[in-house]
């Protein structure tokens, strides 16, 4: 139900609507083809993701001293339905604060990201992980779904001309967050013990986060695993806070190509990231993982050549479609590997995860996560003000290519059999 509930942040602000209103209204052009709206869109969130790269590690290990992943959960959920809230009274020309408060709400989302991932082995036996975490990322974008159905068709388009109603989104965002996470709060329990902390629990989680890091030495294929994920992630990261971006400055789609990509986008992920867990359980969690990767640089590659490919398509078969068309089958291969790599990363961690140590280590995914997001987003805002949006987006297809060869390095029973040897 958390998954359920989040994804109308993480649709509504940063992929579906609130990036463009951002880029192209509250920036503007500035004569310049809304480059400086775009990059400035990757420092927000480069910055909070850097942010939790600084704090989750350290978080991590207190929640698990303390017993307390759910009082912190809590915490990160009310900041960001306030700071979602907020974004209501940001105005055309309210840079700074429009910033400010991506930055701030981008930043408890993301804690709560990690925080939320470290229940995992607390309510999933190793061999239902991979059905478990694909279950919460398929009902994530159901919500997403329920969530950004309602803005587009009650909201309207994004437009200066449409302002007063579309600024609606962040109050909608937040409220529909407080409401249906709920559920969660009320009957999640923590099942954890606290330890006895001795030195205060700062200090017993600094200590405890040292250790790891001098542990995960041992924890090979966990380490390497980490890295495969950093570069995925830098262009998973692009992707959800550019698709809609790339939609109206490069495709140039009207409102009804958007609603369609977002409503095909959303159950293919949804069907995916239930497929692709059930397959975890019979393939492996390494091997799905791989999979989706293959599928996300199709779709890369699908995306980049979309203009070049409509022209074809057309000329070939005479067909009458407009590049809106093709976007939308690129987006829906998209979709199917979006929730799954994720889902399929996930389960990978909880798998290598020591036991009592969960939280802390999905600080360390929660920090690979957020610093592959500052990398990832920061290279293409930089990239784009040289070349363009279209070329820059081709950097998300190299990053999931070097992914996709680290990975193969991952050795699955080995990791799950080494778990054990992360010691304080």
């Amino acid at each position: 139900m958390f998954d359920f509930a989040n994804q109308a942040y993480i649709l509504l602000i940063i992929t579906v609507v609130y990036g463009d209103l951002f880029t192209r209204v509250i920036v503007g052009d500035a004569g310049d083809g809304y480059r400086l709206g775009n990059l400035l869109w990757s420092a927000a969130l480069a910055l909070s993701n850097l942010a939790v790269v600084a704090s989750a590690p350290l978080l991590g290990a207190v929640m698990d001293y303390a017993a307390a992943k759910k009082r912190f959960l809590f915490a990160s959920y009310l900041a960001t339905v306030a700071a979602t809230t907020a974004l209501y009274w940001v105005e055309p020309g309210d840079i700074a604060l429009g910033f400010l408060l991506i930055a701030l709400s981008n930043y408890a989302y993301s804690l709560g990201e990690a925080f939320v991932a470290g229940f995992l082995p607390d309510i999933a036996a190793p061999a239902e992980m991979g059905r478990v975490s694909g279950l919460g990322w398929s009902l994530g974008y159901l919500g997403g779904l329920c969530a950004t159905a309602f803005t587009v068709l009650v909201l309207g388009e994004v437009s200066a001309a449409n302002y007063e109603r579309i600024r609606w989104v962040g109050p909608f965002a937040g409220g529909f967050f407080l409401l249906c996470a709920v559920p969660t709060f009320l009957w999640l329990r923590e099942r954890a013990r606290p330890r006895p902390p001795g030195r205060g629990y700062l200090r017993a989680g600094a200590a405890q986060v040292a250790g790891t890091l001098r542990g995960v030495g041992r924890l090979r294929d966990l380490a390497v695993f980490l890295v495969s994920l950093l570069l995925a992630a830098s262009g998973l990261a692009i992707v959800t806070s550019y698709a809609f971006i790339y939609g109206a400055q490069v495709i140039g789609w009207d409102e009804q190509g958007r609603v369609a990509m977002f409503i095909v986008t959303q159950l293919a992920a949804a069907a995916g990231a239930v497929a692709f867990g059930l397959l975890q359980d019979r393939l492996g969690a390494k091997r799905t993982y791989l999979l989706t990767l293959l599928l996300w640089i199709g779709a890369i590659l699908a995306i980049w050549r979309t203009p070049a490919l409509t022209e074809a398509l057309n000329r070939a078969f005479a067909l009458g479609w407009q590049a809106q068309d093709v976007f939308l089958g690129a987006g829906c291969l998209a979709g199917l590997a979006l929730g799954s790599c994720l889902s399929a990363g996930r389960t990978l961690v909880g798998l290598f995860a020591p036991a009592g140590r969960s939280a802390e280590l999905f600080g360390f995914w929660g920090l690979t996560l957020k610093l592959a997001a500052a990398i990832g987003l920061l290279g293409v805002g930089t990239l784009q003000l040289a070349v363009g949006l279209q070329p820059a987006i081709l950097l998300c297809a190299g990053l999931f290519v070097a992914a996709f060869l680290v990975a193969l390095a991952v050795d699955e029973p080995r990791g799950r059999a080494h778990g054990c040897a992360l010691v304080e």
